[in-house]
């Protein structure tokens, strides 16, 4: 398998010994020509990684901002085929690693491996797959790897030492962190036990660790990165971008809270 521009861009941040920071942004909030500008706007406030959110009428992993961003995303008309073209779009104007966050039943309504090949043919560089179990995994990683993707693993605070011994063993691009039990969303502080975890799937593969769920703050966002190899932050941009007005001030304005977060995570 060739090295992807997640892969590429992990090696760039190691021979730096430099943290990376990943954004998550729904796809399609508040509709698809925004995204492609809020995409190149994270890349200029130093985002390495951006995750999108392919919408979904049921995201079970995720808290309400980002419910109610794929909700937004489907009342604009966003579509499987949209954000694919939206890809092509930003791919005109950059080669940041753009990863999916995405459930299953919008990629099997089509056929996996025709919704793969179309994500790997417009841009994109890999998948975190929300609900599919690692015990059935097997043949979609295949069709992941066929298609050059990143096959992306989550790891939470109750997966067993066996159990992440197996993961770790077929990630690529980078190993999920799931810092804490529980949906996406801004919490009040790190959640306790984020930095045994990290240690845990660090002693079992090379492959970098990224940090997520929860994290909101620049003070957070640098306690994480002082665990991990990069930290995700979601919920806090999408509802930055939210509040704001939609308009390129409005659009700055959010742009300047996530430099923010990202000079703190590089920080350390």
């Amino acid at each position: 398998m060739r090295k992807t521009r997640v892969d590429r861009k992990f090696a760039e941040l190691g021979k730096r010994r430099e943290k990376g920071f990943i954004a998550y942004l729904g796809a399609g909030d508040p509709c698809l020509e925004d995204t492609v500008d809020i995409v190149l706007r994270l890349e200029d406030a130093g985002v390495d990684v951006v995750e999108l959110g392919l919408p979904f009428s049921d995201p079970l992993a995720d808290g309400h901002v980002n419910q109610e961003a794929a909700a937004r995303a489907l009342e604009a008309g966003s579509t499987f085929d949209g954000v694919m073209d939206s890809i092509v779009q930003i791919r005109k104007r950059s080669e940041i690693p753009l990863i999916f966050y995405a459930y299953m039943n919008p990629l099997l309504v089509r056929g996996f491996e025709n919704s793969i090949r179309a994500a790997a043919q417009a841009g994109a560089d890999g998948f975190l797959l929300l609900d599919l179990p690692f015990e059935e995994a097997g043949p979609y990683r295949q069709a992941l790897k066929q298609n050059n993707l990143n096959a992306i693993q989550l790891i939470t605070p109750t997966t067993p030492d066996e159990r992440i011994d197996k993961i770790v063993k077929r990630a690529s691009g980078f190993v999920y962190c799931v810092s804490r039990e529980g949906v996406t969303g801004v919490q009040d502080k790190l959640a306790e036990g984020a930095g045994a975890l990290v240690n845990r799937i660090k002693a079992k593969t090379d492959c970098p660790v990224a940090l997520g769920f929860g994290i909101g703050t620049p003070e957070q966002a640098h306690d994480a990165a002082r665990l991990a190899d990069a930290v995700v932050v979601g919920s806090a941009i999408v509802s930055k971008f939210n509040h704001n007005p939609h308009t390129p001030e409005g659009r700055a304005n959010a742009a300047a809270f996530v430099g923010e977060i990202v000079n703190a995570v590089k920080g350390v």
